[in-house]
């Protein structure tokens, strides 16, 4: 089971980073804890996601970051095995 999550989107200049990270953040966490955990209202004081991101851009290699993105459940699923033994 992956801990983290790895998403490709393109953010309008007009948009801080930070904005649009706590807002992806934000609007996932409710949806579910209200999908998953049955969760009615809005919850404070719990952390679904983790306090910080990592963030860089994508300029000549977006196909080889893409095609990474795609296999890297199988490509972490393959290092435990190795971990493993």
């Amino acid at each position: 089971m992956s801990d983290h999550v790895h998403m490709m989107i393109s953010i309008p200049p007009k948009y801080a980073v930070s904005q649009v990270i706590g807002y992806v953040k934000g609007k996932s966490a409710i949806h579910i804890a209200r999908r998953y955990a049955g969760v009615k209202r809005n919850f404070t004081g719990q952390h679904f996601w983790a306090r910080g991101y990592f963030v860089s851009t994508v300029g000549r290699d977006e196909e080889m970051i893409r095609e990474y993105i795609r296999h890297q459940e199988e490509v972490d699923r393959n290092q435990d095995q190795l971990n493993l033994r």
